[in-house]
């Protein structure tokens, strides 16, 4: 009689090998993306009380990074918003926002890193002159990595935020956001 441990030898956490980075195009996309805020804004970091959802999200484009099985997008395990300002009176002012990584892959292929390039690299293919965010203080390093530069300190929600910009001369336009970006997991880069 076999055990359960002769039948399988194969790892029982999975990690995929590479990642899709795109704008959210369908519902379930969208919905998970909102599941995601929801765990990391509002149940993890307590910012929120039950849902953080707001005026902005009618008009936002949410764009998710998927963790993808055999090239198929399995699971949402990232997500920002942006959109164009509507209320500056000046075209071209680009805002991103609410930018959430599970916590189960925040050490997987740059997952962060690279929506925020897709965010602004969109953004760009749209017109924008000047994107800006406002980044919670603790992201501060990831983003002038980026390029981004800091403007100036601000308190949003009770806690401290980073009001910043990012440079769009060194942002290459992308104008198939649907399509986005591929970012492979550092398991697979190491192996």
């Amino acid at each position: 009689m076999l055990t359960q441990d002769l039948i399988c030898e194969l790892p029982q956490a999975f990690v995929p090998c590479e990642f899709r980075v795109k704008w959210a195009d369908s519902g379930w996309e969208i919905a998970e993306a909102r599941k995601l805020r929801r765990q990391v804004f509002c149940a993890e970091q307590g910012v929120f009380d039950g849902d953080d959802l707001d005026a902005i999200d009618a008009h936002a484009q949410p764009l998710v990074a998927l963790s993808c099985v055999g090239g198929m997008g399995d699971q949402v395990v990232g997500t920002v918003r942006i959109h164009a300002a509507q209320d500056d009176g000046e075209e071209g002012v680009w805002w991103g926002s609410r930018l959430a990584v599970h916590p189960d892959f925040r050490h997987h292929g740059r997952l962060g890193a690279t929506l925020i390039r897709l965010a602004v690299a969109s953004a760009r293919a749209r017109g924008a002159r000047l994107f800006l965010a406002h980044v919670q203080a603790q992201n501060r390093p990831m983003f002038e990595k980026l390029g981004w530069r800091w403007l100036r300190d601000v308190t949003l929600h009770g806690r401290p935020h980073c009001f910043m910009q990012a440079d769009l001369a060194q942002v290459t336009p992308c104008h198939d956001p649907l399509t986005g970006y591929v970012a492979q997991s550092r398991a697979r880069a190491a192996a």
